[in-house]
């Protein structure tokens, strides 16, 4: 079975003085259904890594563990220390139906905007006792409040002040009790998340509570290879950017300059501006660790490079015929066909490049998605 998502035709010819790089349907490629991967190796940094240098035609298949033998003393490593709430819980109606709850985003109140399904069917101000997946409730089981719609299908859930603890005092403490990872749907298991998910469905740098999905990008990396980046005298520094479910909205435009992209909000710390300042000076290179941290420093870049580490909000788009401006390598992992992520690889590499590279990992076996394996672009 081979999956193009979503299913879409062949490219379509481009309108006269118009490229290929414009259309969705130009970013299709075949890829087999056992190639996405639906559980973690063994080690983190058993991964495989296809290293491609953007002015030599040939690539390298290397291990992870390589990784710091390819980069050179003075280089910097810029990761997401965005930390993935188990965001996704499950809780009991009066009337003994399941409902389904992904909290989303902190709202200033101190509740939460949440993915309710079925929504529908919940009132405003119901009191909901959570479960555990399999489980038929325990009488220590926390209660949440469903509140009134939000924007994009979404409702306010929050913990009334009867159902507070002093261990479940706010909905990111009842979440890391009674949540489970909310791994993405490509992630099909009959089972559902595991416990091991929660470890490994983290970066090892994760510090920042707040996303919805991980900064796959930062998953391969092991304690053993972080020592080895510090001993090669590689520095690291690290920016902020909760990850959304905006990351799964698919292109629903054939004309790329017709999608609107999600909105999300980055930080770019002091530290990690003056670190990135004296890579510079010293002739090293900007390596940024996943999609989200390119598009993070992207942002900050095109902004006046401010130095206050202020909380700012990005929707760029990069792509063929906007690329990233800031001189920068990326590692990244394997992303879907049609993506926008898979378009940010092609800002580097170019279009055709891109998906020949993709075609020859998915017959090489490499280990596609969150799960899967990385692609260094230098």
């Amino acid at each position: 079975m081979t999956l193009t998502s979503p299913a879409r035709p062949p490219a379509k010819s481009p309108a006269e003085g118009q490229s290929l790089d414009a259309l969705l349907s130009s970013y299709q490629f075949q890829l087999p259904e056992g190639c996405i991967a639906q559980h973690p190796l063994e080690r983190r940094d058993s991964s495989r890594l296809l290293a491609v240098a953007r002015d030599q035609a040939d690539s390298r298949d290397l291990q992870f563990t390589d990784l710091p033998s390819i980069l050179e003393p003075g280089d910097l490593l810029i990761v997401n220390d965005t930390q993935v709430l188990p965001a996704r819980m499950f809780a009991r109606k009066h009337s003994g139906g399941t409902v389904e709850i992904l909290l989303i985003r902190a709202l200033a109140d101190g509740s939460w905007s949440a993915l309710v399904r079925p929504s529908a069917r919940v009132r405003p101000g119901s009191r909901l006792q959570l479960e555990r997946r399999g489980d038929q409730g325990a009488k220590e089981a926390p209660h949440i409040t469903i509140g009134e719609s939000l924007a994009d299908g979404q409702r306010r859930v929050f913990l009334a002040p009867e159902d507070q603890s002093a261990k479940l005092s706010d909905l990111t403490s009842v979440a890391n009790s009674w949540g489970e990872m909310p791994l993405p749907p490509y992630i099909q298991r009959t089972t559902g998340p595991s416990r091991e998910d929660h470890r490994r469905y983290q970066t090892l740098f994760a510090n920042t509570p707040g996303a919805v999905a991980a900064p796959t990008a930062g998953l391969h990396f092991s304690e053993q290879v972080l020592d080895a980046l510090a001993k090669r005298g590689i520095e690291r520094s690290s920016v902020t950017l909760h990850v959304g479910l905006g990351t799964f909205q698919p292109v629903r435009t054939e004309q790329l300059s017709g999608h609107s992209m999600h909105r999300e909000s980055y930080r770019v710390p002091v530290e990690c501006g003056d670190a990135i300042r004296r890579c510079e000076d010293r002739g090293g290179r900007l390596i940024a660790v996943g999609t989200t941290v390119c598009r993070s420093l992207e942002s900050w870049h095109r902004a006046g490079r401010p130095d206050d580490g202020a909380l700012r909000s990005t929707d760029l788009f990069l792509r063929p015929g906007d690329p990233a401006r800031l001189p920068l390598s990326l590692l990244t992992n394997f992303h879907l066909p049609g993506s926008t992520l898979i378009m940010l690889v092609a800002s580097f590499l170019g279009r055709q490049r891109t998906l020949n590279l993709y075609q020859q990992a998915a017959n090489s076996g490499y280990r596609f998605y969150s799960y899967g394996d990385a692609m260094l672009i230098l």
